[in-house]
């Protein structure tokens, strides 16, 4: 065949269905019958339950069932990445509540009307507890536990045993108490799940339709809570209105739907509102990082220094222990730092459950070395650009293994980082800077950069299948696209492997009778494993229709070949040809299909990385910040799309930029949730964000057939410290040397208020003195759990 379809342009396959209406959501599916959910919530974040009567919503009109965690038998399901046992979260409030919005009670009725109504009607005696909101409170030995016998709020953590001494030979040392603070996942969709109760005598004992980015594991989650072999539970998941980590796992609301779609013999539904989905699906970032960088006064970096708080949130969240996992990882970024001390600590607070967010560990990771590259720069009064360039690691050095257990496969940091200040003219905005403050201009021009490495990928392989038949063919992938692109890009590789249009190729997906495996979708994953399984795969058919042509055009194997028509043929003889209906049905005249299945296994992560530059103007009188540019150049390996690959750029920088600018959970003294709706939660618009200026460098990975690396969070990982420091940059000469996030007018005006004055470091809590020493025999297995 003449070219390649893979790296060029192709318009998106998915979208003329959604666009068109014709999308299929859990909320809109015709289930006959159907019953609905609502669920009772605690309105405080932490106090013990005397008593709930449901009897009042139980005889309401149009209600068919009420139950308390004692009337329905709800098994606890496996926690996603839950690290603590004994930490268990109960699906329904048992003895006490521990954060506001926890479910207590669940109504079943026979609209959503009746349920709404029914729920004012249940009645549930509170004890109030002492509230732990902040985390740093929490390691406080004095302060209330949230489980008691655990005798501490710490969930897990450790340290390492060289603490301080990996900065004793630095001549400066650079310190600072730095918040990457809560955010809300936010998508389109909430959590929504629909069951359809089975039977022994039925195909599944249970069907579960579900908003998820992980249909296997969740079936994997579900037979085990209820005690069902895996066959025996269907799951499937149809269109998904956004995921960004928030829809891993067998969720509390999930296991209760089962259970009363089971107890009751008939389908019930389950769609989260708004307010319900800010106060319950799990937020993401949630750390403390207490920095301390060493250098030499050239610029040279000595040590590294960090102790970070993972805020769990209640039970043990998933989000807290990416503080002594992914945030560790990725601790050294792209520097070569010779020595590097990291203690974590996960801490137990009354607040919503912490888990995964668009990154899951490495955004934070990163936003805390590139604000320490700017202040150290800020100390030694050296160009931040210089003192990134000045401690790249060396192309030359990969593969390179990290202190902390990464092995970087490949990579030139250098290469985006120069790209990226080319395209913003890096010199004419620091001449411009430079005019404004001499002019004693008020609205003052700030430049932020950021490199950046994360971690994607990793974990386990992937199942796909490729299938010709008579009128095309068919691929079957067990991640779960919810917005990527996935049949478009997988589409591709099979299109150019076989030659068959991409009009001609289906998408199979998302359920667990049609696709027998799969990880799902997660850390950056899909191309990468499951693009490589699908390139396997095809390269099996292709070798397996040669064989059929071969026989029937009475040619050597070796010498059929792909023609630019789409068929198979002889090389050097135009009319011997054979079309891909005819393999087919040739195929199964011999009682097989023209197919071949694959599980394959990736030989390790891959790391993408780039560079990021962020222009923002701030006025120096009210604080206010406005974006002007925002310049990405982000590497993530060979590229086979690039309007897939700009797509995901856009979006990862726009939540990346609203981190940094905007967005923000926050909960009062007593836990309670202050920024619950969207009318307090400010995620930004279109009409906040500047145009992107996105481009890429390829640096292939080793690691798989397609030298790809993951790309839809890269963008998170690179826009938001870029950002951050070009806020600070605008204001560096009038003493400013950090702000925290979100750099609201009113952290800005103040920052500029206290100048030189202002202090950026306390001693972190005396609980990570501590802690257990980390064993450096432990393996590590950060890379086997990215998500």
């Amino acid at each position: 065949m003449v070219g390649s379809l893979l790296g060029t342009e192709v318009q998106r396959v998915e979208d003329p269905e959604l666009l068109r209406g014709r999308g299929t959501y859990v909320g809109n599916l015709d289930i006959a019958g159907v019953l609905h959910l609502g669920f009772v919530r605690s309105p405080m974040a932490h106090a013990l339950i005397t008593g709930i009567d449901v009897a009042a919503a139980a005889a309401a009109p149009g209600v068919v069932a009420a139950f308390a965690a004692a009337d329905l038998d709800v098994p606890i399901p496996p926690a996603f990445g839950g690290f603590n046992p004994l930490c268990a979260r109960p699906p329904l409030a048992t003895d006490r509540v521990r954060f506001v919005g926890e479910p207590v009670a669940v109504i079943v009725g026979e609209s959503a009307a009746a349920v709404a109504d029914a729920i004012e009607l249940v009645d549930v005696d509170y004890e109030p507890l002492t509230v732990v909101a902040d985390p740093e409170r929490a390691l406080d030995p004095a302060a209330e536990q949230q489980f008691p016998e655990l005798g501490s709020n710490i969930a897990g953590g450790f340290r390492d045993p060289a603490g301080a001494e990996v900065l004793a030979d630095a001549e400066v040392v650079v310190r600072a108490r730095i918040e990457n603070q809560r955010v809300a996942v936010v998508p389109l969709e909430g959590n929504a799940i629909a069951v359809e109760p089975g039977g022994p005598d039925q195909d599944y004992d249970v069907t579960v339709h579900v908003s998820t980015q992980m249909p296997h594991g969740l079936r994997d989650g579900v037979a085990e809570a209820f005690g069902w072999e895996p066959q025996r539970v269907r799951v499937i998941s149809p269109h998904v209105g956004g995921g960004f980590g928030g829809k891993a796992g067998v969720v509390s609301e999930h296991a209760v739907a089962i259970a009363a779609a089971v107890r009751l013999g008939r389908p019930v539904r389950w769609v989260e509102t708004r307010s319900e989905n800010m106060q319950g699906m799990p937020h993401g970032r949630a750390q403390v990082q207490f920095a301390e960088l060493g250098l030499r006064r050239d610029g040279t970096i000595t040590g590294l220094r960090c102790r970070v708080i993972g805020d769990c949130g209640a039970y043990a969240g998933f989000g807290g222990s990416l503080a002594l996992s992914s945030t560790r990882m990725m601790a050294q970024g792209v520097y070569n730092i010779p020595k590097i001390s990291y203690d974590g600590v996960a801490a137990l607070t009354n607040t919503t459950p912490v888990g995964a967010f668009r990154g899951a560990g490495r955004p934070e990771a990163a936003a805390m070395l590139e604000r320490m590259m700017d202040l150290a720069a800020a100390e030694l009064d050296m160009d931040p650009v210089v003192l990134r360039r000045k401690n790249f690691l060396a192309p030359e050095s990969f593969p390179y293994k990290t202190l902390l257990g990464a092995t970087y496969d490949s990579g030139d940091y250098a290469l985006p980082f120069d790209e990226a200040l080319r395209l913003a003219d890096y010199e004419a905005l620091r001449a411009e800077q430079a005019r404004r403050i001499e002019a004693g201009e008020k609205v003052l021009l700030g430049i932020g950069t950021s490199a950046y490495v994360e971690i994607t990928g990793g974990g386990a392989g992937e199942y796909a299948e490729v299938e010709v038949h008579e009128n095309g063919a068919r691929i079957k992938v067990g991640t779960s696209a919810h917005g990527q692109g996935h049949a478009t890009s997988f589409a591709m590789i099979v299109s150019d492997a076989l030659g068959i249009p991409l009009e001609s190729v289906e998408f199979v997906q998302s359920d667990t009778a049609e696709v027998p495996r799969g990880g799902g979708t997660g850390g950056s994953r899909s191309l990468q494993i499951a693009g490589s399984a699908v390139q396997e795969a095809g390269g099996l058919v292709l070798r397996k229709a040669k064989e059929l042509a071969a026989a029937r055009l009475e040619a050597s194997v070796d010498d059929i070949e792909l023609t630019d028509g789409g068929e198979l043929g002889v090389a050097g003889v135009p009319s011997a040809t054979i079309a891909w209906a005819e393999l087919a049905r040739a195929a199964a005249e011999d009682g097989d299909r023209l197919a071949a299945n694959v599980d394959f296994a990736p030989g390790g992560a891959t790391f993408p990385f780039g560079a990021h530059v962020s222009v923002v103007e701030v006025d120096v009188e009210t604080g206010h910040v406005r974006p002007l540019r925002h310049v990405a150049v982000d590497d993530c390996g060979r590229i086979i799309n690039p309007m897939l690959v700009r797509g995901q750029q856009h979006g990862g920088a726009a939540q990346g930029i609203a981190q940094a600018l905007w967005e923000q959970v926050t909960f009062d003294a007593e836990g309670n949730p202050e920024t619950g709706t969207l009318a307090d939660y400010t995620i930004p618009s279109a009409a906040d964000l500047p145009s992107f200026e996105v481009t890429n460098t390829e640096t292939p990975s080793p690691l798989n057939p397609l030298g790809a690396k993951g790309i839809g969070e890269s963008a998170t990982v690179g826009s938001t410290p870029a950002v951050q420091n070009a806020v600070v940059d605008a204001v560096k000469h009038l003493g400013v040397r950090h702000i925290d996030m979100p750099t609201t007018p009113e952290k800005v005006w103040q920052a500029i208020q206290q100048g030189a004055a202002a202090t950026y470091w306390q001693e972190p809590p005396a609980a990570f003195a501590d802690l257990p020493a980390r064993d450096e025999t432990t393996p590590e297995d950060a890379e086997e759990a990215v998500v």
